[in-house]
């Protein structure tokens, strides 16, 4: 059975305000740093005061209480964006497990990024924009904000002094036609993803603007080097979800690899690690195939690039120093793996195990990729040893 409502999911809108509202946000900003600062002061107060005994913790509630009738000493912000930000302290204190955080700067070289902070009910539709505190802003893309159903937001300010309005909205699924193929996925540096259907994706976007930017850096172009850093992200985000709605919309089931994005990132190859930005990838791949009710897992990659995707042979090049080698020779049956293909496949076919695992004693749908990917067999396990 099937419920007649289709589900919904939360997706949030990142929206360019226009530059007229700009000084309002610049002066509420500064007020809602006030407030977060005496969030800090209070309860670093309270903690010391019972430091000899226990300490104690202040949440989102007691600092609401302490703060009540604080919003008519204030011209910007209101009573929700003061217990907004209560909040939001109070839980970003309790994950840090600090005492304090900190302080929240308005002025200055060190000056924080503006940040304002609202209820769902404070924020209303005003003809083409939005309203909140009795100061309308009208935002690029407005005709998304029609009957969009939303959560808490914020105003959020990047680092060139742009201001964003970012709200969380529930989006109904869509609904794609059913489709029986399947796809392994393999990350990587020189080209992000690559699939075990050889579709790639080459997103080196700061690779490509890295000269111009160094350029402006030596320069002390500030603002001219800030620009081109985020034309590289707004580049590298345009070329993950054009990837990604890809895959989702081409194939039923989707296996990615585990590689470690962190663990990486403090090597020597942090920067291409970096600039491939595999975490984000999988993030899109995971909530895009919850709403389009397509399957998605993350799968156990070792030793994926060295087994031959034939017949299971672990004759492929190991080690960081073979990283250079993109197409290899199985020693076993001759035949020629591109790296990066041969390893979404095993990929591909660990993740058919894993799911004929979980759905007990049916059998797996092998039917779909034999065709292309003949005699998935088992990492790590060479052609001597299953015939002894």
């Amino acid at each position: 059975m099937t419920d007649s409502k289709p589900e919904a999911f939360i997706r949030t809108l990142r929206l360019k305000v226009k530059q007229e509202a700009y000084p309002w946000l610049e002066a509420a900003a500064v007020e809602v740093n006030q407030v977060w600062n005496w969030c800090n002061e209070v309860s670093l107060d309270a903690a010391d005061r019972c430091r000899r005994s226990q300490p104690r913790f202040l949440s989102g509630f007691d600092l609401d209480k302490l703060s009540a009738a604080a919003s008519e000493y204030f011209e910007h912000i209101g009573a929700d964006t003061i217990q907004r930000v209560n909040h939001e302290y109070a839980s970003k204190r309790r994950a840090a497990k600090r005492v304090r955080l900190r302080w929240r700067v308005s002025r200055g070289t060190r000056k924080s990024l503006g940040w304002v902070p609202f209820k769902a009910a404070s924020l209303k539709r005003k003809g083409r924009g939005v309203r909140l505190c009795g100061k309308s802003f009208r935002v690029f893309e407005s005709e998304r904000l029609e009957e969009a159903r939303w959560r808490d937001g914020c105003f959020a300010q990047d680092a060139l002094g742009s201001w964003w309005l970012c709200l969380p909205v529930f989006v109904a699924r869509k609904e794609f036609p059913a489709s029986g193929l399947v796809a392994g996925v393999d990350l990587g540096c020189h080209h992000t993803a690559v699939t075990s259907g050889n579709e790639r994706l080459e997103s080196r976007c700061y690779r490509k603007l890295e000269r111009k930017i160094s350029q402006a850096q030596r320069r002390a172009h500030r603002h001219q080097a800030k620009r081109l850093h985020r034309r590289a992200a707004q580049q590298r985000r345009d070329a993950l979800h054009k990837f990604s709605t890809l895959l989702v919309r081409r194939y039923g089931q989707i296996f990615v690899g585990n590689v470690s994005a962190p663990k990486l990132a403090r090597t020597r190859m942090a920067k291409s690690v970096l600039d491939a930005c595999w975490g984000m990838l999988r993030t899109q791949l995971e909530y895009k195939c919850q709403q389009a009710a397509r399957e998605f897992a993350v799968i156990d990659e070792r030793y994926t690039t060295q087994v031959c995707g034939n017949c299971g042979a672990l004759t492929g090049p190991a080690g960081v120093g073979q990283l250079v080698v993109r197409q290899w020779e199985c020693v076993d049956c001759g035949v020629v793996h591109d790296r990066d293909v041969d390893a979404a496949r095993n990929i591909l076919s660990a993740g058919l195990r894993w799911r004929a695992s979980v759905r007990g004693n049916e059998l797996p749908p092998l039917s779909a990729c034999r065709a292309r990917h003949p005699r998935p067999c088992e990492a790590g396990i060479s052609a001597q040893r299953r015939a002894a």
